[in-house]
């Protein structure tokens, strides 16, 4: 039920995503680097809430609440955008939709945890991820749709979006019960001091830096719309670029997922980076919308074998007790790569050209796997052995 909660936010979500970057450029004018500071500062606002919201979701034990007034946030700004008269607008609105992001991810990754058995930690994170990513196609699939219907109006298509963001809602009020009893209610002490934090273990710092390496390599994905448009893609066909990506992310998310729960977590890693490198390649070379499809689509299969797997990992070298605080740090520095691999991505883009800016996400993928060849993560595992 988690993952049906993610896959109605995503379409809204998404639907609204896959146009808002032509909608800041064609409607109200921004440039490429205005593009990328929203997108950054937006997903850095989300890290950063996410440590509070994990660490509180650990004091309280209660996850639930801070997850629907996440995505009650998120549902509220939903109109917002095709209220929009200025880049402002914009920007507050996504920067309020991504604390609500903050806010809900940190709990509701936790509560998978809790709800699942170690053992099939893997197979559940990559489920709520697939799950998530229908929805993160189905959003653009309808923009597209409403694009054509409504003669490219972007506008009238964005308030599309509305309705699924309150179903979102609906559902995880009325259908996800926090759990009765669950290891990170037993312990009363407050986790919210330095002095907690500080029990997390080494391996878990490393995932955390592993992570923040991976997202600097994975910049906003507002720039895979704007290089299919850049490469002659009609405005009102952008949307498909997330549809492709997302559909193979939706595939392969739950059997990567599951993988992880009986293979090298660092083997699934590597083939991750070397996919990426080989999208940001090709969109880096694309003279035309087919290849600027084909990158997309290897993005979206890196993003199947690394995202669920790196949440498991987190999962796998936190304590019970700690686990909402270790997601929230973990998304806090991922948060922080994000915004500044946005930033990156705008200027290069507007100094040197598209090309530039998926060659830079190349060389930071690159990076990654180099560390990953002296890094060993940890995982846990049962009836199987562990990976390393």
């Amino acid at each position: 039920m988690l993952g049906f909660v993610s896959m109605f936010m995503d379409i809204s979500s998404e639907l609204v995503h896959s146009l808002l970057p032509i909608f800041m450029t064609t409607v109200l004018g921004a440039s490429m680097v205005t593009i990328g500071i929203v997108e950054g500062v937006a997903e850095g606002a989300a890290a950063i809430t996410k440590v509070f919201s994990g660490a509180i979701s650990d004091y309280f034990g209660k996850r639930k609440l801070l997850a629907v007034v996440g995505y009650a946030l998120g549902a509220m700004t939903k109109p917002i955008f095709p209220l929009a008269t200025t880049i402002g607008w914009v920007f507050g609105a996504r920067f309020v939709d991504r604390i609500g992001k903050g806010i809900r991810g940190a709990p509701r990754d936790a509560l998978v945890a809790d709800f699942a058995p170690p053992h099939l930690w893997g197979a559940a994170y990559g489920l709520r991820q697939s799950l998530d990513s229908v929805g993160a196609f189905v959003g653009p699939l309808l923009a597209f749709t409403f694009m054509i219907w409504l003669a490219n109006d972007i506008k009238a298509v964005l308030w599309v979006a509305v309705v699924p963001a309150f179903v979102a809602v609906f559902l995880l009020i009325v259908a996800v019960h926090e759990p009765e009893s669950s290891d990170h209610a037993a312990d009363p002490r407050n986790h919210l001091t330095l002095a907690d934090a500080k029990r997390l273990p080494l391996r878990y710092w490393l995932v955390v830096a592993l992570g923040a390496i991976f997202t600097l390599a994975r910049f906003s994905e507002a720039f895979l719309l704007l290089r299919a448009q850049d490469v002659g893609l009609a405005v009102g066909y952008v949307p498909t670029i997330m549809i492709v990506m997302n559909i193979v992310y939706s595939i392969f998310a739950y059997p990567a997922g599951s993988a992880a729960d009986r293979f090298s977590a660092r083997t699934l890693l590597l083939f991750g980076l070397g996919v990426l490198i080989a999208a940001d390649v090709m969109l880096a070379i694309a003279a035309s919308p087919g290849i600027a499809f084909l990158g997309s689509a290897f993005w979206g299969l890196h993003m199947a074998f690394t995202q669920g797997l790196l949440t498991k990992l987190v999962a796998d070298n936190a304590p019970a007790e700690l686990r909402g605080t270790a997601f929230g740090i973990f998304y806090l520095a991922s948060g922080g790569a994000l915004l500044l691999a946005s930033v990156i991505a705008g200027s290069l883009w507007s100094v040197f050209g598209a090309s530039a800016t998926f060659i830079a996400g190349a060389s930071f993928a690159a990076l990654a796997a180099m560390g990953l060849l002296i890094y060993h993560p940890n995982t846990r595992t049962t009836g199987h052995k562990a990976g390393t």
